[in-house]
This record gives structure tokens, C-alpha cells and sequence, in this order.
């Protein structure tokens, strides 16, 4: 996932990640865990009430997607 010989860019990181998920679909091993991140974020949001379930549902899948690129 990482060049050893690239700088530690967390945004080309997230930008590949991305692209690889969205030519991989379900094959990719960073899509179900993001999925699952977004459902979750909207469920919590939909409980909240000042959020509202697309805030949550990006704050989701944008946690999980962080987890994995930084674990």
C-alpha cells in the first residue's frame, strides 16, 4: 500500500485508497470495512439530534477510511 521511497502524504495515500476501491468494488479490502463505517455513522447520526444521516454517514466512512491508512 506504502513506497518506502514516497513521503508520508496522508492525501495521496486517501487518493489512492479511493481509486483502488473504486476499481476493485467489493474486491478490495478497504471497501467493506468504509461501507460498514458509513452505515454505522448514519445510524448514530439518525439517533442524534442535531446531526443529520448524510453528516454522518461521510464522518463514518471518513473514520474508517482514516483507520485504514493509520492503524
Amino acid at each position: 500500500m506504502t513506497d518506502p521511497n514516497r513521503p508520508n502524504d496522508l492525501l495521496s495515500d486517501a487518493r489512492d485508497e479511493i481509486v483502488g476501491m473504486g476499481k476493485q468494488g467489493m474486491a478490495h479490502p478497504s471497501t467493506k470495512p468504509v461501507l460498514t463505517g458509513a452505515a454505522v455513522g448514519a445510524v448514530a447520526a439518525a439517533v442524534l439530534p442535531v446531526i443529520t444521516w448524510p453528516v454522518g454517514l461521510i464522518a463514518g466512512a471518513g473514520f474508517m477510511l482514516y483507520k485504514r491508512l493509520r492503524p
